[in-house]
């Protein structure tokens, strides 16, 4: 099916969207499939293999957990943090796997086999699963790849993906792939990227129906948010990194009990902190498009709905409505990088993840403040043109350093770039089109040791104990 709001916004856990999300879905996949083929009762042992990426730095980013999770037939958007908190528990207690929720078998994290230094030709984030029966012959065997924001690709269908998505694309009455596209369909139409974005959408969905969706997805964000600001302590792992939004947050409201608009930077560093801590901690987060970028659109909508022009003295349905054309304007730029280029620090690095992030927040934010289509893709490749390059190099494979911090800081850009936009009248020397292709060839050209293995950069100069 064509890239959709409601793919690139989903709801899932932390650490991370491609090395967490991804591969609990995917194992969730073969689980379902071997319930359909029947095939279930007769499985007396399973093998799972890590690639590239999710092998280098799998434990830090919880895909060995997920993986188990997933064969249990569970799904990351229904899954709770304190169901996977008592999973974990019982698989750490001796307890066996539960095989689609059915079958007892004697398999933990230690049985999954990892191979960093093994690239899969189709993607980095490889995994693939087999069942035996007792006898030692296959039941069942697939392979998939995670391929960044959650989205999984199985090995052989890359191409029938492919035409599936370019045959629902026809559906569409305003089909795009570029952001000249885009802007050439809110020229015919006479309305702007959500407009576009809404009309696309009503193909699948009516409109109370997304309206509805798209709150949902800002009320899991609020709740993110508000989740992280009650932990104290130490995040996860071994880095020992301090939460810091809850003192932040105390601070806050006691120096600017009133919203003083001078301490706007001070708020959005805090919900992009808060947010990205909660996922750091394996919470119920929204991929925006991605885990590790998840902090930026909910901190750059808070600066929408608390301080444009008009939001003082809202009503909540006024607000809605801003959090509604938010997202689908977000939603049109996620698109544009999805199908041109990549949402995979594992594949493009964290430009890929922060950069669009930074860019769909961005284009979001100059459209709820009035801008015509044309300064919305300025706002959105000004974001990216200053996070091309950006490299992913977690420390300990963890989504904590440098990534929440970076989250603030790329919200805090997304804002200045939407204003810059504003500031302008549309044109400008290069286009947003122009940037994703630099971003993905960028991407391509980057050592493997700066896209998500933890093989060079701070990963490796940072000593962790």
């Amino acid at each position: 099916m064509s890239v959709g709001v409601f793919d690139l916004f989903s709801v899932g856990i932390g650490p991370s969207s491609s090395h967490t999300v991804g591969p609990m879905r995917a194992a969730a996949v073969f689980a379902r499939e071997l319930a359909e083929a029947g095939v279930l009762g007769r499985v007396a042992s399973v093998r799972v293999d890590l690639y590239g990426s999710l092998a280098a730095t799998g434990r830090g980013h919880g895909t060995l957990t997920a993986v188990l999770l997933g064969l249990e037939g569970r799904e990351p958007e229904l899954i709770l943090p304190a169901e996977v908190d008592a999973r974990l528990a019982a698989f750490a207690a001796g307890e066996p796997l539960l095989l689609c929720g059915l079958v007892e078998l004697a398999y933990g994290e230690g049985d999954i086999i990892l191979h960093p230094l093994t690239i899969l030709p189709r993607h980095t984030n490889g995994m693939k699963f087999a069942v035996t029966d007792a006898a030692g012959a296959v039941l069942h065997e697939a392979t998939f790849f995670s391929v960044g924001g959650g989205f999984i690709i199985r090995e052989g269908e890359v191409e029938a993906a492919a035409a599936e998505l370019e045959s629902s694309k026809a559906l569409l009455p305003y089909p795009f792939r570029t952001a000249a596209e885009l802007l050439g369909h809110c020229a015919t139409a006479g309305g702007n990227f959500s407009d576009v974005m809404l009309a696309n959408e009503l193909v699948t969905r009516t409109e109370g129906q997304i309206r509805e969706g798209l709150l949902h997805i800002r009320d899991v964000m609020e709740d993110c948010k508000n989740a992280s600001l009650g932990r104290t302590g130490l995040l996860p792992g071994g880095l020992k990194v301090r939460r810091r939004a809850p003192d932040w947050h105390a601070r806050l409201r006691a120096e600017d009990p009133d919203r003083d608009p001078k301490f706007w930077q001070e708020w959005v560093n805090l919900v992009a902190l808060a947010v990205n801590e909660e996922n750091a901690s394996g919470g119920r987060v929204v991929t925006a498009p991605t885990n590790g970028a998840a902090g930026i659109i909910p901190a750059v909508m808070f600066y929408a709905t608390h301080y444009t022009a008009g939001m003082a003295d809202a009503s909540q349905e006024q607000v809605d409505a801003v959090v509604v054309k938010f997202l689908l304007a977000a939603g049109a730029v996620g698109v544009l990088y999805k199908e041109q280029a990549s949402i995979s620090g594992a594949e493009v690095g964290c430009q890929g993840e922060v950069g669009s992030a930074s860019s769909m927040a961005a284009a979001g934010l100059a459209e709820v403040m009035g801008g015509t289509p044309e300064q919305v893709e300025n706002a959105a490749e000004i974001a990216m043109e200053h996070n091309l390059g950006l490299t992913c190099d977690p420390i300990g494979g963890l989504v904590q350093v440098p990534c929440i911090e970076r989250n603030a800081i790329a919200a805090a850009k997304a804002i200045n770039a939407a204003k810059m936009a504003l500031w302008g009248d549309g044109q400008h020397r290069v286009s947003l089109d122009e940037v994703i292709i630099t971003m993905r060839e960028t991407g391509r050209d980057m050592s493997s040791k700066y896209k998500e293995t933890a093989m060079g950069g701070l990963a490796v100069n940072v000593v962790e104990c």
